[in-house]
């Protein structure tokens, strides 16, 4: 395994060295100056060319890997570089039948903006009807016992099934969010779920993530306009107050390291 310093390429990515990452970064390279127009603007273009980079590498080591999103505001901007980029990772997303309807009306907005359709995962139908039946529909909000089976019915048991057969997985997860992820590694060996995990937004700021939105016209969930930084599903997801951070809207009746809903249960750990 190499380690980059981290105020040089701030990410760690085992077995990526040698001539393959090297040949990475110069397609990166050649990408990027051969769409002038594409560009990101001075303040950005450190970020970009190290997130382009990086998937070009993950891609090297990986050509199974998978990007689950969330479809956040990061989130798009990693789906973003990859789908201009041509690079065969995966998307998809978990669709808990609990999503607010501008969440859903994202992915058609995708599909016509990159001309792909974004696979939506879904929990198993029997599974969810039992868990209502014996305890409600607005369970979660009883106990964080009863919010994680929840989760782990809507969340971990449908992403188990979809990163089934790869070598690695993508999130958006960045340190800034929460508590939970200040500690947050740029890549590791999935506790939860037993295969490599790359994070390649993590060292990226708020500001980061909005100007490359700003500048590449990327879409986003109308709702981050009206005070949600972090949106999962509806009932779990409220608006955030001035000083909170930005997952503070979500499981808001929980303490805050307790948050988070399975599928990153590793962070935890931190």
């Amino acid at each position: 395994m190499q380690v980059w310093p981290r105020q040089t390429v701030i990410f760690i990515l085992p077995e990526a060295q040698g001539p393959a990452a090297q040949r990475g970064g110069r397609k990166c390279e050649r990408a990027m100056s051969a769409i002038p127009s594409l560009m990101p603007v001075p303040s950005l273009a450190g970020p970009w060319t190290v997130l382009s980079t990086v998937l070009e590498n993950i891609v090297d080591t990986h050509p199974d890997a998978v990007f689950a999103s969330s479809l956040g505001a990061e989130d798009m901007v990693l789906a973003h570089a990859i789908l201009t980029a041509g690079l065969p990772i995966q998307i998809f997303t978990l669709d808990t039948g609990r999503l607010h309807a501008e969440t859903l009306e994202l992915l058609h907005t995708i599909h016509e903006r990159y001309g792909v359709e974004i696979k939506r995962v879904q929990p198993d139908i029997a599974a969810v009807k039992a868990h209502v039946d014996a305890h409600g529909a607005h369970a979660f909000y009883e106990s964080t016992a009863l919010r994680k089976e929840c989760c782990a019915i809507r969340k971990v048991e449908p992403l188990r099934r979809a990163l089934h057969g790869h070598s690695a997985w993508l999130t958006g997860q960045r340190r800034a969010q929460s508590l939970t992820r200040t500690e947050l590694p740029e890549s590791e060996l999935d506790p939860v779920f037993g295969l490599w995990k790359y994070n390649p937004m993590a060292a990226w700021t708020h500001d980061d993530v909005w100007a490359a939105i700003r500048q590449f016209g990327i879409p986003y969930n109308p709702l981050h306009d009206q005070g949600y930084p972090s949106i999962g599903c509806e009932p779990c997801t409220r608006a955030v107050r001035p000083g909170e951070d930005e997952r503070a809207g979500r499981w808001w009746w929980e303490q805050k390291l307790s948050k988070e809903c399975g599928l990153h249960a590793g962070n935890l750990r931190n």
